[in-house]
């Protein structure tokens, strides 16, 4: 596994690349080898959550410029590689745009954030899979209504009320029986074992792509995390990463 160092304004991080993310850790070596992120900044930072970096405007960026929307022209192909990677505390993952305008939940290029949460009770976690339960269910329908776009469009042009009724009856049929084929998403002992020790964002899992892990240093993002911010998350005082470069 490769490892490059992030060397920020407030210390060094270190983090190790997973081989079974190559699209991702090839990219991010890449720009590290380029001096991408050489200069840019911790542009979004939030407490008990995240530190978010690698918005190219953000190099030497006035306080007022609206940062976040920076990026390298691609978009990366999502490597969910879950439950074995997970959002747990010092998690590497690629940032991305939401859902509505990225159904295929591609990463951004080169945004990422590196994962500080919180720690969660036991039954914090069984509320969360009840949760994750639901999503689920919304997530099925939601698909099997784009599948039947054209037809549920044709019931509604020809107000076919009673059609419509009887459509929503078979997709709500079909969304449970996959439901059940599918099984109840449940966390894995190793992810309750991090989630009620060392915390993270387990609301994130499966979501957002995680391609590496904070090997040293996740005490200067713990640092980062608790830095005063402005509008838009951004810390007052700019938190740079003063060079990133590839170990091995």
């Amino acid at each position: 596994m490769a490892t490059v160092l992030i060397k920020t304004s407030l210390g060094d991080i270190r983090v190790r690349l997973y081989d079974e993310t190559p699209q991702h850790r090839d990219n991010f070596l890449k720009l590290a080898r380029e001096g991408f992120y050489n200069g840019t900044i911790f542009h979004r930072v939030i407490k008990n959550f995240m530190i978010q970096g690698g918005d190219p405007n953000s190099k030497d960026a006035p306080m007022d410029r609206q940062l976040g929307a920076g990026d390298v022209g691609y978009t990366i192909p999502a490597e969910f590689v879950y439950p074995k990677y997970f959002h747990k505390k010092g998690a590497l993952a690629a940032a991305r745009t939401g859902d509505e305008v990225n159904p295929e939940r591609r990463s951004s290029g080169c945004q990422f954030y590196i994962v500080t949460g919180e720690v969660y009770s036991a039954g914090k976690l069984t509320q969360l899979e009840r949760q994750m339960a639901q999503q689920q269910l919304q997530n099925i329908f939601n698909q099997l209504v784009v599948e039947h776009r054209d037809e549920i469009l044709n019931l509604r042009k020809n107000r076919d009320n009673a059609g419509l009724q009887q459509l929503q009856e078979q997709l709500e049929k079909e969304t449970y029986a996959k439901a059940k084929e599918m099984g109840d998403p449940k966390f894995t002992e190793e992810q309750r074992q991090a989630y009620t020790t060392i915390g993270g964002t387990p609301f994130l899992d499966n979501n957002y792509t995680v391609f590496g892990e904070v090997v040293e240093g996740i005490e200067i993002a713990d640092q980062i995390q608790q830095v005063a911010t402005a509008a838009g998350d951004r810390p007052k005082e700019d938190i740079k990463m003063l060079e990133v470069t590839v170990l091995d």
